[in-house]
């Protein structure tokens, strides 16, 4: 009887033990590995979280391909950032060059010296996968294609891209240039930062040189985001070598994904696995926000600084990933200041705020300052010096 009774108290202790660790690998955002292909035609492929990076799927994700015109994100990502930087603007006319204006393949038909603007022209690479439009804009941009093409390498080696080389904007065949699911997946996460971009690429059908002789109807080549609910994104490919690619998007509420595949036999089979990969991760996961945009994440002190301290807000809302039915009452979070000294820089790192599921860390958001802080002159320090004397008297 004591044996049994002994027994009986040793599996509850157990259980005890592997319980919790259960629950928070349900929360947890490195999700297990699939048995189940979801995308049995591809050649490679990868269903990853927008926000948290977090991959649900993958297949052959780090094989170098070519990826035809899913090449044109990252031209869309440089007119973008340009835009941010005030180097463009939406409104400015464009003049297409003969070399640009010669371009094979997918296009809008630019006759030399035409002009359209900037939006006109992301119009055309979004939705008809103008390769026309790319060189033009990337002419606009660099100056020329090959100064475009060498900027297009730099800021994948700065997203991380190890295994990507471009060889032109607009993704016709070309020898060197290739990439992988995984990161044209990490290109397209950055993209999507822009939230304006799925203005374009969630576009069924739209229009250039309305109000001319020549209208030129644009059908976008996605035909996700005519057909699924959420779908606004981002852009498919196709050439002889490289097959059907497509990198999509699609968001229900906060949960936004992005699925890739290379190398697809055709595009009824390309859409249908992206749909399955979409169906898996809509089904099966949920994003729970930890942290709103525009929410006090406290006060910063600065020391030397000619502000005293900073008062610091979420610049974005702050998620994690959780497997449907999960408990998220099992979650909090916490954010820890670094103890800074001016002068601070802005998007200089100033701690970083850590969400726990069962008071185990869960995940890492590292913190930046909103401004820059300049030092406090010596007459500042003076004043502050004497303050703080006369008030402990």
């Amino acid at each position: 009887m004591q044996k049994r009774i002994a027994a009986l108290l040793s599996f509850s202790l157990l259980l005890g033990l592997l319980l919790p660790a259960a629950v928070s690998a349900r929360m947890s955002e490195e999700p297990a590995k699939h048995k189940v292909d979801l995308t049995p035609n591809a050649k490679s492929a990868i269903l990853m979280d927008a926000d948290t990076g977090t991959v649900l799927f993958e297949k052959n994700a780090h094989e170098k391909l070519p990826p035809a015109s899913i090449t044109k994100i990252m031209t869309m990502l440089l007119v973008m950032e340009a835009i941010r930087d005030g180097k463009l603007r939406w409104d400015e006319k464009v003049s297409a060059s003969e070399y640009a204006a010669s371009m094979g393949g997918s296009q809008i038909y630019l006759e030399p010296g035409e002009q359209m603007t900037v939006e006109e022209l992301m119009k055309g690479i979004a939705l008809a996968s103008a390769n026309d439009a790319s060189v033009a804009l990337a002419e606009r941009v660099a100056g020329s294609e090959e100064m475009f093409v060498q900027m297009m390498n730099e800021r994948a080696q700065e997203l991380g891209m190890k295994n990507t080389h471009f060889a032109n904007t607009n993704g016709l065949p070309a020898e060197g240039h290739y990439t992988t699911a995984y990161d044209i997946a990490i290109m397209s996460r950055e993209l999507l930062k822009y939230e304006q971009i799925t203005k374009f690429t969630g576009k069924y059908q739209d229009y250039l040189r309305q109000n001319t002789e020549k209208p030129f109807w644009l059908v976008n080549t996605n035909k996700l985001v005519r057909f699924y609910s959420g779908a606004d994104g981002l852009k498919t490919g196709y050439t002889s070598e490289a097959k059907y690619c497509l990198s999509a998007t699609a968001k229900r509420g906060d949960f936004r994904v992005i699925a890739v595949v290379l190398g697809e036999p055709n595009a009824k089979t390309r859409n249908t696995e992206v749909t399955r990969m979409f169906d898996y991760a809509f089904s099966q996961y949920e994003v729970f926000p930890i942290v709103k945009a525009g929410e006090s994440l406290g006060v910063l002190p600065i020391v030397k600084g000619s502000e005293k301290q900073l008062e610091l807000k979420a610049d974005r809302t702050f998620s994690v990933l959780v497997k449907k039915g999960a408990a998220s009452g099992n979650l909090r979070h916490e954010v820890i200041l670094d103890k800074v000294k001016a002068p601070l820089s802005k998007g200089q790192p100033i701690g970083k705020l850590v969400i726990y599921a069962n008071e185990k860390p869960l995940k890492e958001f590292v913190l930046t300052s909103p401004k820059d802080v300049k030092r406090a002159g010596w007459w500042t320090l003076f004043r502050r010096t004497m303050s703080r004397a006369l008030m402990l008297d």
